[in-house]
């Protein structure tokens, strides 16, 4: 257990940094992560379950493209969430 919190780590005199493969994230870079509160009272189309106002999801955050992007100038966005009953994928 000690060992997980000394400060310096060994490192090979052989070792090449630059062979090391850097992860590259999987998916639309469009989309951005976000926490946040439902506007509004949904129900899902599928199960039928209610999903009410100041229920905390993560979703997902899109601009919206397009001539419907913006709306007397102020720029328009599309969220994704899942339900809670079924996680089929919610839009709005």
């Amino acid at each position: 257990m000690g060992e997980r919190k000394v400060l310096n780590k060994y490192i090979p005199a052989d070792f090449d940094p630059k062979l090391v493969p850097r992860g590259k994230k999987k998916g639309n870079d469009d989309l951005i992560p976000v926490r946040m509160m439902l506007p509004f009272s949904i129900q899902c189309s599928s199960c039928s379950s209610f999903m009410y106002r100041g229920r905390k999801f993560n979703s997902k955050k899109e601009s919206v493209k397009g001539e419907k992007g913006k709306y007397l100038g102020i720029q328009r966005f599309r969220f994704y969430i899942k339900c809670t009953v079924c996680s089929r994928p919610v839009t709005f």
